[in-house]
C-alpha cells in the first residue's frame, strides 16, 4: 500500500523518469541507480524469453506471443524483489472485451503492481486501433477494477495513434477520452519532438507520459520537464541495447574468435555486491 501511494504521489506534480526493466536483475540495477520507481517493458520481457513483442501478429495469428499469465508472473517476480513501486506494461489488456481488460488489471494488482497501462493497439493492420468508443469502455472497465480493489494504482491510457499513421489531433481526442473514462495519465508513444509534445501537454486534460530512447532522441529530461511532461519512460530501449551488445559479442566470437567484447563489462564482484546489498 505504501509503495502504491508513493507511485500515485509521483504523478501529482513535476516530472520524473520511469525506466523499464524486464527481469529482477535489470530492475535491481535500475533501483540501485536511485530511481523512485520502475516500469516493466513487455518487449524486454518477451525478448528475454525468446519470444516476439506484441506487434502486427494477427495476420498470421498470435503464435509465439507471450500469454497473460506469463507476463503477469514476471511482473510479480519483479515487484517482489524491489522496494520501489513497479508499473506494469499490460499491452492491450490481453483481449478485446472490457471484461478481459478489467481481469488483467485485477491480476496486475494482485501481482503487486502500483500502476499499469492499457493501449488501444489491436495488432491487426486492417484495424490497428480499437474503435474509439470501445477503447474508452476498456479504460472505464479497467478503472472500475482499480476502484473495486480499493488500493492506490495509476491507470494509464495509451494511444498508439501516432505509431499507425494517425494525427496529433487523433491522439488528443483519444487520450482525453481515456482520461475522461478514468485513466490517471495519458501515454502517447511516437511523440518525440518538442512541438508535438508541447501540443499534447496543452491539449490533454491530464498528465502526459512520453517514451524516449527509441531513436536516441535529442530531447533531455530537463527539456521534457520544461515542456510540461509528467513522466518519461524508455520502453524496451535498454533491453534492445543490451541485446545489441550480446549480438556483437556473439558475432565477434563466431567470426573472429576474439574477446574484445569483454573489455566493457561489470565485474563479477561488482554484480555480486550490487545484488547482495539489495537482498531482501
Amino acid at each position: 500500500m505504501d509503495r502504491r501511494q508513493r507511485f500515485v504521489d509521483l504523478h501529482r506534480e513535476g516530472c520524473f523518469l520511469l525506466p523499464n526493466a524486464w527481469d529482477v536483475g535489470s530492475a535491481r540495477v535500475l533501483e540501485s541507480a536511485g530511481f523512485p520507481a520502475v516500469a516493466t517493458t513487455s518487449a524486454g520481457i518477451a525478448f528475454s524469453l525468446g519470444r516476439p513483442d506484441h506487434d502486427f501478429f494477427a495476420e498470421h495469428g498470435p503464435h509465439g506471443r507471450l500469454d497473460r499469465d506469463t507476463m503477469i508472473r514476471r511482473v510479480r517476480e519483479i515487484a517482489a524483489e524491489v522496494a520501489v513501486p513497479v508499473s506494469a506494461d499490460l499491452e492491450e489488456g490481453f483481449g478485446e472485451a472490457p471484461e478481459t481488460v478489467a481481469a488483467t488489471v485485477t491480476m496486475a494488482l494482485a501481482a503487486g503492481a502500483a500502476g499499469g497501462n492499457i493501449e488501444d493497439f489491436t495488432g491487426e493492420r486492417a484495424r490497428p486501433l480499437h474503435d474509439a468508443a470501445l477503447a474508452a469502455d476498456r479504460i472505464r472497465a479497467a478503472r472500475a477494477a482499480v476502484d473495486a480493489a480499493g488500493e492506490p494504482f495509476v491507470l494509464v491510457g495509451r494511444t498508439d495513434a501516432l505509431l499507425v499513421g494517425g494525427t496529433v489531433g487523433d491522439c488528443v481526442q483519444r487520450a482525453n477520452a481515456y482520461l475522461a473514462a478514468g485513466a490517471h495519465c495519458a501515454f502517447v508513444p511516437g511523440a518525440s519532438d518538442a512541438a508535438t509534445i508541447g501540443t499534447l501537454v496543452r491539449e490533454l486534460d491530464g498528465p502526459l507520459n512520453v517514451v524516449m530512447g527509441l531513436t536516441g532522441n535529442a530531447l533531455s529530461l530537463d527539456d521534457l520537464r520544461e515542456l510540461g511532461v509528467r513522466r518519461v519512460t524508455v520502453g524496451g530501449s535498454i533491453a534492445r541495447a543490451m541485446y545489441r551488445h550480446l549480438q556483437r559479442a556473439a558475432q565477434e566470437l563466431a567470426e573472429r574468435g576474439t574477446f574484445t567484447y569483454a573489455e566493457d563489462q561489470l565485474s563479477q564482484s561488482d554484480l555480486n555486491d550490487l545484488f547482495r546489498e539489495q537482498d531482501r
